[in-house]
């Protein structure tokens, strides 16, 4: 890693090239920008988890660490290649008049004609859609999980602020069961009466399953507390008795279903790096979340 301070994006993209010449590499082979806005406190593992992803999608990787708004603007830098990242990253500090304007340094560092997509671990902004680096972007992670405030409150400001292009990490930790559940009906042709989810008590995770489990069966759905971790059963009652997937544990999975006997199913909880991919992998909207995400609104307001 080479170190710029009091630089600018001139400067980045020069150390770029260098570095991609003394690799003896002009290409890289990258397929798109990710940019990642994040404190510092949480940097060195948001940067760690986008290394790990970056090799399912080499990428041009801008950390973007906001600091403080007052002063004259500064802009440093840590550029390099190699060193486990299939692509280039930067980790960019921003201090003074810079910080109200991020795009103005990022924007000449994108990729050319590629996709770019803006990841937040923690602290997401409230419309995404309208942040100064997120209308930069095809696609924007967030993660209500990761919010130090309203933590509660988090993955509802996101779903009332959905556009197209949106996602939240809470959504994609909830894959593995959506898949169950749904393989677990297709095998058990019973009619749904009511469902339940048990999780932790705060779990935008918990809320987006139990928003998605009665927008797609059209049923009551209620929510249960547990001493967790995550998600730790989910219930749908029907006349011949319940089926139902109970993961107290966070790794192993109980399968219960009417006539047959429990199995156990592997569900362990995934990774920060695991998660990335997935969402990495495709840049259209995801119709679904835009339901669940109505859907949780509704629930909310009718409660």
């Amino acid at each position: 890693m080479i170190e710029l301070l009091d630089t600018n994006s001139a400067g980045i993209a020069a150390e770029f090239v260098r570095a991609r010449t003394k690799a003896g590499s002009p290409a890289m082979g990258m397929v798109m920008t990710l940019v990642i806005v994040v404190d510092e406190d949480v940097a060195e593992d948001a940067m760690a988890a986008a290394q790990a992803a970056s090799h399912e999608h080499p990428a041009r990787v801008l950390g973007v660490i906001l600091g403080d708004g007052r002063g004259s603007g500064v802009v440093n830098a840590q550029v390099g290649t190699g060193s486990g990242w299939t692509g280039e990253t930067a980790l960019i500090r921003l201090k003074g008049e810079v910080v109200k304007h991020p795009e103005s340094v990022v924007l000449p560092l994108l990729l050319p004609d590629s996709p770019v997509a803006v990841w937040w671990p923690s602290n997401p902004p409230d419309d995404p859609a309208t942040d100064p680096l997120g209308m930069l972007a095809q696609r924007r992670i967030t993660d209500a999980a990761g919010a130090s405030r309203n933590k509660g409150k988090a993955i509802h400001q996101q779903c009332a602020s959905y556009a197209k292009g949106n996602t939240d990490l809470a959504w994609t930790r909830i894959t593995p069961w959506r898949a169950l559940l749904a393989a677990a009906l297709d095998q058990h042709e019973l009619k749904v009466t009511s469902a339940s989810v048990t999780s932790e008590r705060i779990s935008p995770s918990a809320d987006l399953l139990a928003a998605w489990l009665a927008d797609r069966l059209k049923v009551k759905v209620s929510r249960h507390a547990s001493s967790g971790p995550g998600i730790t059963e989910v219930v749908l009652e029907t006349k011949d008795g319940p089926i139902s997937i109970a993961r107290p544990d966070g790794k192993l999975a109980t399968f219960s279903s009417p006539g047959r006997p429990d199995r156990p199913i592997a569900l362990k909880r995934r990774d920060l790096p695991e998660l990335l991919g997935e969402e990495l992998r495709r840049l259209d909207e995801d119709d679904i979340y835009a339901a669940t995400a109505r859907k949780l609104l509704a629930m909310r307001t009718a409660t």
